[in-house]
């Protein structure tokens, strides 16, 4: 098994072939570039059964040789690294004797062999220039083409950075450098992944947060580095569904962000220099630009609830025109989101966050403070920080009958850094019953999560309602018909309290699971 380091990147046509002419690619390419054309035929079952379990097998057709590879998600959820077993075979078809060994092994079965099958291919012309980084050598591989099932294809213009030798802080430096020449996009589809999703028919969709694995014999710097890359893949993986104006695109890039300064603010204490402070300020700066997309989905959504209400006040002409209004106000703000994604300085914020998460600053930084937190046992440090943030939670929780809401919202802020934090430990409490104590102590941690985030709510949607009738409200009716979903709104505050207050009662009562 080789352990595969490679950054990919999307690049326009043209965009390829500028970066093809840089006077170091092609002096590169000058001495030592390798040009093939590639016909790689990907197997699986009927049920895409490797697929399910994070596998992609092929063979790839080079002149007459037949190399067959299976790949395999890496050490880490961040579409940096993928673990690949690769061998020369005879035949068109998968060779299954060779998969001994490998995380395929366990599913191999009679069956298994009968129902693999050719489901689709990717025909590619590829060019590789290996350059030489700082103390590191990296590989450049250009790969047009496309993926094609029957009549069914997509195009593929890919470059691919893959780190042969040395630091990954190099091959990260120079996407950088690639990507402010041209509107190159960090990308985490696989070649495998595009021929599943055009099987499927399918856009790329949101991106749902991955279980993190953590060993407890690690150091918070090693368990950082796992949460941070699985964090920042959350985030890169919904760009191109924030592209296409998908609301959960935009939902699920938000979370990405904010469980990733989450876990910034749970270890922070390794945190205190100033690149970090940049990292903090870009994504802040990002969670801003997606912020009213989901705001005023989320408001939209809300107002069709009180559609009866509505109808009895405001004519069926009035409400036409109030949705037409409201269809541009989120246009707007979905455009919005589109831009600040498709924009060079967020290109740059995901590169140099992925850069700083491998090897920033705070990873070699001497400060007196700094080093002893960063080599802590995880496991030490997560019973220490769990204990410490649900207590304050705790203590919060017991006094929300008396909170206005900005201090409701703060409650609720914390609360939700708990859950996270819970969700980066949890695999290193795995006994039976830490497990059952964690799933209890979830569970009402969401509960109280709910009622703060419907609170919450209330009072966003009360802003936008001011703004709405302030600035984009043509007709008196609109107006009329925002005051009723306010009026309706608040009448659901003074539940929504009483079942936040019995929330946090249950919550108080819920045992640790981290002593």
């Amino acid at each position: 098994m080789t352990p595969e380091i490679e950054l990919k990147l999307e690049v326009p046509p043209r965009g390829m072939r500028k970066l093809q002419r840089m006077r170091g690619v092609r002096d590169g390419a000058a001495r030592r570039a390798r040009q093939e054309d590639l016909v790689s035929v990907y197997f699986d079952s009927a049920r895409h059964k490797l697929h399910h379990h994070g596998m992609s097998l092929r063979v790839r057709h080079v002149g007459d040789k037949r190399i067959q590879t299976l790949k395999a998600n890496g050490q880490w959820a961040s579409g940096l690294a993928r673990d690949e077993w690769e061998e020369p075979i005879e035949r068109d078809t998968p060779d299954l004797r060779a998969m001994r060994g490998t995380p395929l092994a366990p599913l191999l079965d009679k069956k298994l062999a009968r129902a693999l099958r050719p489901v689709f291919e990717t025909r590619v012309h590829r060019t590789v220039v290996p350059l030489d980084r700082g103390e590191s050598q990296v590989e450049l591989t250009f790969d047009q083409g496309e993926v094609r099932r029957g009549a069914k294809s997509a195009p593929i213009n890919e470059l691919e950075l893959e780190l042969k030798r040395g630091r990954i802080a190099d091959l990260l430096h120079l996407a950088r450098d690639l990507s402010d020449r041209v509107p190159a996009q960090f990308a985490l589809r696989s070649k495998a992944e595009r021929g599943y999703d055009l099987i499927a028919g399918r856009p790329a969709g949101a991106v749902r947060a991955q279980p993190i694995k953590l060993a407890p014999d690690i150091t918070t710097a090693e368990a950082f580095r796992t949460i941070a890359l699985a964090c920042a893949h959350q985030v890169a993986a919904n760009a191109p569904a924030v592209r296409a104006g998908d609301p959960e695109g935009v939902h699920q890039m938000r979370v990405g962000l904010r469980r990733l300064r989450a876990a910034m603010s749970v270890f922070s204490g390794m945190f205190r220099d100033p690149q970090s402070g940049g990292v903090k300020e870009g994504l802040k700066w990002i969670t801003g630009e997606l912020g009213p997309a989901r705001d005023v989905d989320v408001y939209i959504k809300s107002i069709t609830t009180y559609a009866e209400p509505m109808q009895r006040t405001v004519s069926h002409h009035d409400l036409e025109r109030l949705q037409r209004e409201l269809a541009a106000w989120r246009a707007e703000t979905f455009e919005r989101a589109k831009k600040a994604v498709e924009s060079p300085r967020y290109r740059s914020l995901i590169l140099d966050t992925l850069g700083w998460i491998v090897d920033g600053d705070w990873a070699s930084s001497d400060a007196p403070r700094v080093r002893p937190q960063r080599e802590r046992s995880v496991g030490d440090f997560a019973r220490e920080e769990l204990g410490r943030r649900a207590t304050k939670v705790g203590k919060r929780a017991k006094k929300i009958a008396k909170l206005d809401p900005r201090k409701r919202h703060k409650l609720r802020i914390a609360a939700k850094k708990v859950r996270y934090a819970t969700e980066f430990f949890r695999s290193l409490f795995g006994r039976r019953k830490a497990q059952k104590r964690l799933g209890r102590y979830v569970r009402r941690l969401k509960s109280l999560q709910d009622c703060l985030g419907a609170l919450n709510d209330i009072t966003v949607h009360r802003e936008l309602a001011r703004d709405f009738v302030r600035e984009r409200a043509r007709e008196r009716q609109s107006a009329f018909a925002i005051g009723v979903v306010s009026s309706e709104e608040e009448n659901r505050t003074g539940p929504l309290c009483d079942a936040a207050i019995a929330a946090a009662g249950k919550l108080a009562k819920a045992r640790p699971f981290w002593t």
